[in-house]
């Protein structure tokens, strides 16, 4: 592991804390009038979500965690596990919901999926910025709907539910967004 000192904080930089994966939110070079300079920070755990401010003197060091991205393809949803594959070992390994968290709603059977391990164990998951899913439950659009005009719910084969133009109906291959869950073209 190497060691960082407040100087080189950025925004999520992961950093042990504590015996903690920590990741940096925000924070604040502050050099008062008076006194020594200080770091305000705002973590937050990448295990269980909390969030954490703590306030660090100016060139204080500690360790940066090492975290790896590996590339795997997503093969299938188990009941609270989620199976991947490498894909050049073929080596299998499940995956439980807590880890893949909000993502879910993004991935189908075949995407490749980045997967953040830290030593051997995954912590995290991270999918493509933009994915394109098939609309399966939509209302029809009405006589006179415009693409400039209004939204209706429209339901993805993953299961998210998103805001899409009227006019677009069931069988629609759509672009989202994964970062905002938001409706970006139609793609067929």
């Amino acid at each position: 592991m190497s060691v960082i000192s407040t100087a080189d904080f950025r925004n999520g930089l992961v950093v042990e804390l504590d015996g903690s994966l920590m990741e940096i939110v925000e924070f604040q070079h502050v050099k008062p009038g008076k006194g020594g300079a200080f770091v305000r920070t705002k973590f937050k755990n990448v295990l269980t979500g909390r969030v954490l401010e703590k306030t660090f003197r100016s060139g204080e060091k500690m360790e940066e965690a090492r975290i790896e991205e590996r590339k795997w393809q997503y093969l299938y949803h188990d009941g609270d596990l989620f199976h991947f594959m490498d894909p050049m070992s073929f080596e299998q390994m499940a995956v439980n919901e807590d880890v893949v968290g909000d993502n879910a709603q993004w991935i189908k059977e075949n995407m490749e999926i980045g997967l953040l391990f830290h030593g051997e164990r995954v912590i995290a998951t991270r999918v493509p910025l933009f994915v394109e899913l098939k609309i399966t439950r939509t209302d029809p659009g009405l006589q006179g709907d415009r693409a400039t005009g209004g939204t209706k719910p429209a339901t993805l084969e993953t299961g998210a539910v998103i805001q899409v133009p009227l006019f677009l109906n069931e069988g629609t291959v759509v672009k989202v967004d994964t970062r905002t869950g938001g409706y970006i073209e139609r793609v067929s």
